[in-house]
């Protein structure tokens, strides 16, 4: 469906300074695919799409979309948008349009549609989105998640081959983003071609045929996402898909801000979608802290979240120990029965206790 060969985009700086953003990137895309884009920021996951449908044209290479070069002098690129859908991270709606307007507007006047025929297929794609209810509202009485549910529809209100999504859900608070990834994942179960450049990376795992590791501005990796997450090739794909994200803390004395902690914690899991975790986190933590481990000082722990497996855990290490500091009653073992699991083992400086969270 789509060919790219030795794609390449460099940009020139007021200095005369030159920045290649993509460099040789090749490729095949086939109809019916769903292809994730991940990668650190800045290696050219967004320019990449933008490229395609020539919203940042190439500096060099070629992209063929259905046998046609669209790189050709003279391309019709109006044909190629309406083959080629796209949802930003930023929605672009039309403020002052209704959001019925914002989704028949492009049908009527580029595709010819009447008025009544773009009004009924606008209707199904707003029932599509779980929206229906707010055809004759205006943007900015949506929250974002419905935003992005409007511009998705918006997109397939042209009748698209090919749906691009750059970061749709970047620009969305966190108890939002799950709203706008379902409408996704029902695009992928029918059968909809899409490149999704995300951070979500259980989302891409989840949804995809296939994902593109970029990095460096190159396809680093190119795989199903079984490959992809479980046996990466190349280091800097492990590292990637590995992440884990944490917070951490030192506890000198009995003077510390507890308070502070539960905000921090609080802005920890809504940031990674686990808000979820919030309140059995922080029972857990004072737990320790006040009781189970209340005359262990200097005391480090940390709250952990990997992106992939979706594990949190709680980790406390105490120096100079040789034997795990957890006391042997009764509590402890009610304890064990509210986490999945305890894991008690020295490390090279002390001794650690891990509590991962159900």
């Amino acid at each position: 469906m789509i060919s790219i060969k030795h794609l390449s985009k460099s940009f020139r700086d007021p200095d005369g300074s030159v920045l290649t953003v993509l460099k040789d990137v090749s490729c095949d895309i086939q109809k019916g695919e769903v292809i994730s884009i991940i990668g650190p920021s800045g290696t050219g996951k967004s320019t990449f799409l933008r490229a395609l449908n020539m919203l940042e044209p190439p500096t060099g290479g070629e992209i063929w979309v259905d046998g046609e070069n669209i790189m050709a002098k003279g391309y019709p690129l109006d044909l190629l948008r309406r083959k080629m859908g796209m949802v930003f991270q930023s929605f672009n709606l039309f403020e002052h349009m209704t959001i019925l307007g914002n989704i028949t507007y492009a049908p009527v006047r580029l595709l010819g549609l009447s008025e009544e025929e773009a009004r009924a297929e606008a209707m199904e794609l707003l029932r599509k989105v779980g929206l229906s209810q707010k055809a004759d509202v205006y943007p900015a009485s949506l929250s974002g998640g419905q935003k992005q549910r409007v511009a998705i529809a918006r997109a397939l209100a042209m009748h698209p081959e090919v749906i691009l999504f750059d970061e749709p859900t970047s620009a969305l608070d966190p108890t939002m983003v799950g709203e706008v990834l379902s409408v996704i994942r029902q695009l992928a179960k029918d059968g909809m071609t899409m490149l999704i450049v995300t951070h979500e990376m259980r989302f891409a795992r989840d949804v995809s045929t296939r994902i593109f590791f970029m990095n460096e501005g190159v396809i680093y990796e190119d795989g199903s996402p079984e490959q992809i997450f479980e046996h990466p090739v190349r280091s800097a794909t492990k590292q990637f898909v590995n992440r884990i994200q944490k917070l951490v803390y030192e506890i000198d004395g009995d003077g510390f801000d507890y308070l502070q902690i539960r905000t921090e914690l609080s802005q920890f899991c809504l940031k990674y979608n686990i808000s979820d975790k919030v309140e059995p986190s922080y029972a857990i933590i004072k737990e320790m802290l006040f009781e189970h481990l209340k005359d262990i000082r200097p005391l480090t722990f940390r709250i952990t979240h990997a992106e992939l497996s979706g594990e949190t855990a709680l980790d406390f290490m105490a120096e100079g120990l040789t034997e795990s500091p957890l006391p042997k009653n009764e509590a402890v073992e009610a304890l064990r029965g509210r986490v999945k699991e305890i894991v008690e083992e020295p490390t090279a400086r002390g001794f650690r206790v891990k509590l991962i969270l159900k």
